[in-house]
């Protein structure tokens, strides 16, 4: 009898955002959600302005571009002996939209989806709780949680997995897309460490390593 496949779960983790000059690190809660979406939806957006004038000027980008992550998470206290309403449940999730004390003031903490091979990170822009199956009581035992994450560039990482056969399948090298008139030094500076950007600019198959071409993906590790 074959043995039963280990499924990987979902998670949320509450991180400080990196500002271009070091990585994101987990500084509260990890939640594994207790049961994995179905889908994921990306959206990736642009500023732009122009293109509206009779002579027909172009459109250009002004300099602002962002991600959103849209996901559905279900929660259900009746999958649980020790809960019996599952707002118990989604309390952790609410936290991740709850605004938090920082310097100057309160907002949202930094929040990572980690699932698999698939990382986002950013901030909760939305987020939805529809609550349905009530107990004879009036307790609600389940919830969908509709979540929108935001973050403020163009966010495409595919993230390494640790076991062989991970590494071996193709398309789980993690890739960066360089800011606007941002060259592949710049790029890797912004990440912690600038050194080796020529191995990298002649792996992506750049004529230019100053000015990679508008929606070029590099791996900065290569």
């Amino acid at each position: 009898m074959p043995e039963p496949v280990e499924v990987t779960s979902a998670r949320l983790q509450e991180i400080e955002l990196g500002d271009g000059t070091k990585e994101s690190e987990p500084t509260g809660k990890d939640l594994e959600v207790q049961f994995n979406p179905e889908t994921l939806k990306l959206t990736y957006a642009n500023t732009a302005k122009g293109g509206e004038a009779p002579a027909g000027a172009a459109i250009q980008f002004v300099g602002s571009s962002n991600t959103k992550l849209s996901l559905d998470l279900w929660f259900d206290a009746s999958a649980r002996d020790d809960v019996d309403d599952v707002r118990t449940l989604t309390a952790d999730v609410v936290h991740f939209v709850t605004p938090q004390p920082r310097e100057g003031g309160l907002a949202p903490p930094g929040v990572r989806f980690l699932w698999g091979s698939f990382l986002f990170e950013g901030v909760v822009e939305s987020l939805n709780e529809t609550l349905e199956f009530f107990s004879a009581a009036g307790r609600p035992l389940r919830a969908q949680l509709s979540l929108t994450l935001t973050s403020q560039d163009i966010q495409f990482r595919i993230r390494a997995l640790e076991d062989a056969a991970a590494r071996d399948t193709p398309g789980t090298t993690p890739r960066t897309q360089p800011r606007e008139d941002e060259s592949v030094q710049q790029a890797m500076a912004r990440r912690g460490d600038p050194r080796g950007w020529q191995g990298v600019a002649e792996e992506a198959g750049l004529e230019s390593a100053r000015r990679p071409p508008p929606g070029s993906f590099l791996d900065l590790n290569a």
